[in-house]
This record gives structure tokens, C-alpha cells and sequence, in this order.
């Protein structure tokens, strides 16, 4: 069995003090990414039960939705599940009977899908919000209602 002494203990301490900090150097690398979770649910806001639509090949669709102060989408349902970040601004949706709902920069949420809900821009600047619907060939990710 052989000790380490001297210059046997220093080269000891320098390799591990070297396979440490390549170590440390990958543990940095990898904290370059990060995962930030927005959101994960099964339901809608409305507690909706999340449904994919089936019967036609899927097809995911994101966009930026802008709205200038004041501005409303309308009353309107949803053909898919979709889900919203709100970029910059402040958007309040009225849900009708079920009330209202004021979602700021940074929030995200799971819409309603079959309640008919109006969006509008109640800050003083455009609203973006990043939206992702999650839906099918064919199938429309937003309906025209009427107010309930």
C-alpha cells in the first residue's frame, strides 16, 4: 500500500483540485439553460377539462396577438386548447356570468374553450400576448359568439 507524501500528496491535491474545477466548468456550462415553467394544468381557467381535438392530423399554431388600449377581441369560444402569455400590457377577459379575469405581463393561462369570453387591452399600452393553440387540420382556433 503506497501513502502519498510531499511532492506525491501536492500532485494528488492539484489533479483533484483540476478534475474539480472541470467539474465546476461543466455544472456552469449547464446553467446556461434554464427551464423556467409557465404553466401546467389539465383544465382550462374555467376548469374546463383539457381535450385535444381528434379525427384530422395535429396542428400547433402560435402567434402574437397586439391589441392597441381599449381594444376587444369579441365575444368568441375556442375550437382547441390554447394557452397564453401575456408579453407586455394587461388584458381582462370577460367570462359573462362566470366573471372576469385580468391577466399582466409575465401571467400565463390555460383559456376557456367552450365559454364565450371577450379579451380586452384595459392598459394604457399595446397588450402582446404570445399565444400557442394546440389543435387539427381543419379544425378553427377561434369561433365567433355571441355575448352569453
Amino acid at each position: 500500500m503506497s501513502i502519498l507524501k510531499g511532492r506525491d500528496l501536492r500532485l494528488g491535491i492539484v489533479a483533484l483540485a483540476l478534475f474539480a474545477a472541470g467539474a465546476a466548468s461543466t455544472r456552469a456550462l449547464d446553467a446556461t439553460t434554464r427551464v423556467i415553467p409557465l404553466l401546467s394544468t389539465g383544465k382550462t381557467v374555467m376548469d374546463e377539462p383539457i381535450v385535444y381535438p381528434t379525427g384530422a392530423p395535429a396542428k400547433i399554431t402560435a402567434a402574437i396577438v397586439e391589441m392597441q388600449p381599449g381594444a376587444e377581441t369579441g365575444w368568441h369560444t375556442h375550437g382547441v386548447p390554447l394557452t397564453g402569455l401575456i408579453l407586455d400590457g394587461e388584458l381582462t377577459v370577460d367570462y359573462g356570468a362566470k366573471g372576469t379575469r385580468t391577466y399582466k405581463k409575465g401571467q400565463s393561462v390555460a383559456e376557456a374553450i367552450s365559454i364565450p369570453h371577450n379579451g380586452r387591452n384595459t392598459g394604457t399600452g399595446v397588450m402582446k400576448l404570445f399565444v400557442v393553440y394546440i389543435g387539427a387540420e381543419g379544425v378553427a382556433t377561434s369561433i365567433a359568439d355571441k355575448h352569453p
